[in-house]
């Protein structure tokens, strides 16, 4: 008998690729992972190092921070990847993000429109500045609420960077598991315990970049 050659296995595209079609790819991002390389050490896996080898070459139209899960579009050629970066840089898409925050606030709703300021410290953090900073505004609505934190629906009108964390931090909130962004009150409050930064990309809505159709995704 013949020895056969065994077949070789496609390496199956991820769960958490939730939508691709020939001009673009929706992933619900798992937290953990980089959306894009890291600055000290390029070896760590990131999205394009992970879908590439699987879905040919993808183009960067926005990110999350590594330990944020949750939806985002990359596009699979350059015409789409104009039209989404221009889509998002005149804040077209709707994107809401479910965040899990320390206290619970005394309101059920409320709009934050104070301007952001990104490195305004020594930590890099981005931080409320009346004088200096860019207009920047996220609705919060209350979704659940216990004694010791609640969850959030927060409603993003502009993109700064780290721009839901800052203004919960300009609320007197923290986001359970972020060790960056804690004001006194979150750190004097009791929480329970998780095991990374609660903020999830539960909603994205954007026009198709060649079709015009509307797509809405939602995960969380």
């Amino acid at each position: 008998m013949e020895n056969e050659t065994p077949a070789l296995k496609t390496p199956a595209i991820p769960d958490w690729v939730v939508f691709t079609d020939e001009n673009l790819v929706v992933i619900n991002k798992p937290p953990g992972l980089l959306s894009v390389p890291d600055g000290y050490d390029p070896t760590l896996p990131h999205l394009r190092s992970v879908l590439e080898p699987l879905l040919g070459r993808l183009w960067m139209v926005h990110r999350l921070d590594k330990e944020t899960s949750g939806l985002m579009v990359l596009a699979r050629d350059a015409d789409s990847h104009r039209e989404l970066n221009r889509q998002f840089r005149e804040h077209e898409p709707i994107k809401r993000y479910l965040a899990q925050v320390s206290p619970s606030p005394s309101w059920n709703e409320i709009s934050c429109d104070a301007p952001l300021k990104i490195n305004a410290d020594r930590a890099h953090r981005t931080r409320v500045d009346f004088g200096k900073g860019k207009p920047a505004r996220t609705d919060f609505v209350v979704r659940r609420r216990e004694e010791n934190w609640a969850e959030l629906v927060c409603t993003l009108h502009t993109g700064i960077t780290h721009q839901i964390r800052a203004h919960l931090y300009h609320l007197g909130l923290g986001i359970l598991g972020d060790p960056l962004y804690q004001p006194p009150q979150f750190k004097a409050a009791p929480k329970p315990e998780v095991a990374r930064m609660m903020l999830h990309a539960s909603e994205l809505t954007f026009t198709h970049p060649k079709t015009g159709a509307l797509l809405r995704f939602r995960t969380g």
